[in-house]
C-alpha cells in the first residue's frame, strides 16, 4: 500500500517545516545551546505543522548524529522510528481526544517518572488536541508540569487554546507557547510543486492554485487534496481535474454571475442556478468562491492586487471596474456573509441562493454625498434646478439622511431689545407731559400675559387657530 503524500514528505528537521521559522529557529536554538525547557505549548489551526514541530524536537533530543546547530540528522534508528510514529521508549503520543480523563492523567504522571533508556536521552510525551483534557486531568498534571523529572519534555498540541485556557489557566504560565500561523497560497504551491517533482507528476499552476485556495491554509490538507486529485486520472493534473476532484464551480460560473449582476439582468439567475443545482454544485462551496470573486472584484475596483485568479478572470474583472462602486461590493459581501448562518440549516439552500442573487442584480448603485451635494446646489456654486442623473434614474431610493443640511431658522425676539435713549434737550418738560397724559394705562401682570398671548398667536396660526377653537388659556 502506498504512503499518503502528507506522511511520505513529512519534513525531518526545523528547515523543513514551512512558514514557521519563528517556532522552528527557536526551538533549533534551544538544543543548540542546552536550554530546552520543560514544557511546551503549540497552538494553530490544522495542519499547520504542529504534530511535526513536536516530533522533530523529540528527534532533535533523542538523534544519535545531531548536528551543532541543533537540527537532526533525520536518518538514524532513532530519527527513523520517531519521524514514522512508531513505538518507541522515549517518545510517547497520546491523544487527548481519547485519554481526556484524570485516570489518563495519573498514568502519563506516573509513567514520568522513569528516566529515559539513556544518559544522553530524553523522554519527550506529545499530548495532541490538549485542549480535550478535562479540568481534573489539568489538575492533576499541574504539579509535575512545574516541577517535572530530569530530562523529561512535555509537547502539547491544540487548535483551541482557549480551552485551556477557561480549564486550567494555571498551566498556561508553566509552559513555553508558540501560536502557529495559517500557511499562505504561494507557500502551499511551492511545497505541491516540490512534491509533484520528487513523484514525477506534472501539473498546470492554475491547478495547483486551486488545491491550495481549497487547503485553506492547511498544508496537510493540500497534500491531502493532491492525493485525490492524482487518483482520478493519469497524466499532469489540470484544472478540470481538481474541479471534478474537488466539486469546485469553474471559474467561468462565477464569472458570467458577476455579468449578470453588472447588467442587472435578475432573470437569468434562476436559469443559472438550476443548471448549477443539476451538475451536482455544493452550495456551500458555490458560496466561498462567489465571495472570492467578489473580493477580487473588490481588490481590482480599489486598484489592488487580485491574488488567486488567472490571468483571463483579471482581464473579466478589469472590464467590469466602472460597473461596481466599493460600496456596492461591500454590501454584496456584507449580504453574502449574513446568510451563512441560516443557509447552514435551511433545507431550501437553492431559493436562498437565488434570492441573494436576484438582490444583487437588482441591487441599486451607490452613490457620494458629493454627487448628491452638487445635485442640489450649494452655497458657492450655482444652483441646480434638477437632481443629477444618477438620482433621477432611482426616484424610490431614500437617501437617508444623507443630503440633509441643516436649516437655519431665524429666531424672532419676544421683546425687542432696548435702544440707547436718544438724547434730548427738553426732556423734562416731555417726562412731566407723558405722566400728566391721561392715555397712558399702569402696567400689569394681566396685561403682560396678554401681550405675549397675542404675540404667540401672530407667530403661529396653529396656535392661534387651537385658542380660538378650544378656548384654551395657555401657562407660563
Amino acid at each position: 500500500m502506498s504512503l499518503a503524500l502528507a506522511r511520505k514528505y513529512r519534513p525531518k528537521s526545523f528547515a523543513g517545516v514551512a512558514v514557521q521559522s519563528h517556532v522552528s529557529d527557536t526551538l533549533r536554538g534551544a538544543i543548540a545551546r542546552g536550554r530546552v525547557a520543560h514544557g511546551y505549548l503549540l497552538c494553530g489551526p490544522r495542519g499547520t505543522g504542529k504534530t511535526t514541530l513536536a516530533r522533530v524536537l523529540a528527534m532533535a533530543l533523542n538523534c544519535e548524529n545531531k548536528a551543532s546547530d541543533g537540527e537532526p540528522c533525520g536518518e538514524c534508528n532513532s530519527c527513523t522510528r520517531i519521524w514514522s510514529g512508531s513505538s518507541s521508549m522515549d517518545v510517547v503520543e497520546i491523544d487527548a481526544a481519547s485519554n481526556r480523563g484524570v485516570d489518563d492523567a495519573r498514568d502519563l504522571r506516573e509513567r514520568a517518572m522513569y528516566a529515559p533508556s539513556g544518559d544522553d536521552r530524553y523522554k519527550v510525551y506529545i499530548v495532541d488536541e490538549a485542549h480535550m483534557l478535562t479540568r481534573e486531568a489539568w489538575n492533576a498534571l499541574l504539579k509535575i508540569l512545574e516541577e517535572p523529572p530530569p530530562r523529561v519534555v512535555f509537547v502539547f498540541a491544540t487548535t483551541d487554546p482557549q480551552k485551556i485556557a477557561q480549564a486550567a489557566a494555571p498551566v498556561l504560565s508553566r509552559l513555553q507557547r508558540f501560536d502557529l500561523k495559517r500557511i499562505g497560497t504561494s507557500e502551499i504551491v511551492k511545497r505541491l510543486q516540490s512534491v509533484l517533482g520528487s513523484e514525477d507528476i506534472g501539473a498546470v499552476p492554475d491547478a495547483l492554485a486551486m488545491i491550495a485556495r481549497a487547503a485553506d491554509g492547511s498544508m496537510r490538507d493540500a497534500l491531502s487534496l493532491t492525493d485525490q486529485v492524482i487518483s482520478i486520472g493519469e497524466g499532469p493534473i489540470t484544472s478540470g481535474r481538481v474541479r471534478e476532484a474537488l466539486g469546485l464551480v469553474a471559474e467561468d460560473e462565477y464569472l458570467a454571475i458577476i455579468d449578470l449582476i453588472a447588467g442587472h439582468r435578475a432573470g437569468e439567475m434562476f436559469e443559472t442556478i438550476t443548471r448549477l443545482a443539476d451538475g451536482g454544485v455544493d452550495f456551500a462551496v458555490f458560496l466561498s468562491g462567489l465571495a472570492d470573486m467578489l473580493r477580487a472584484q473588490l481588490a481590482v475596483v480599489l486598484n489592488g492586487k487580485a491574488d488567486g485568479i488567472t490571468p483571463s478572470a483579471l482581464v473579466a474583472l478589469t472590464a467590469h471596474r466602472d460597473d461596481f462602486s466599493p460600496g456596492d461590493l461591500l454590501r454584496m459581501l456584507s449580504l453574502l456573509s449574513g446568510i451563512e448562518p441560516q443557509f447552514r440549516r435551511s433545507s431550501q439552500q437553492q431559493l436562498l441562493i437565488e434570492m441573494l442573487l436576484v438582490r444583487f442584480a437588482l441591487l441599486d448603485r451607490s452613490i457620494s454625498l458629493e454627487e448628491v451635494l452638487q445635485g442640489l446646489g450649494t452655497p458657492n456654486g450655482p444652483q441646480s434646478s434638477s437632481p443629477p442623473a444618477a438620482i433621477r434614474a432611482r426616484p424610490y431610493q431614500t437617501l437617508a439622511r444623507a443630503a440633509e443640511a441643516p436649516v437655519q431658522v431665524e429666531k424672532t425676539p419676544l421683546y425687542p431689545e432696548p435702544q440707547p435713549a436718544q438724547s434730548s434737550p427738553d426732556w423734562k418738560s416731555e417726562f412731566d407731559q407723558s405722566s400728566k397724559s391721561s392715555a397712558n394705562t399702569r402696567l400689569t401682570t394681566e396685561a403682560v400675559r396678554e401681550e405675549r398671548l397675542a404675540r404667540l398667536r401672530a407667530q403661529d396660526p396653529v396656535l392661534d387657530a387651537a385658542v380660538r377653537e378650544l378656548d384654551l388659556d395657555l401657562l407660563d
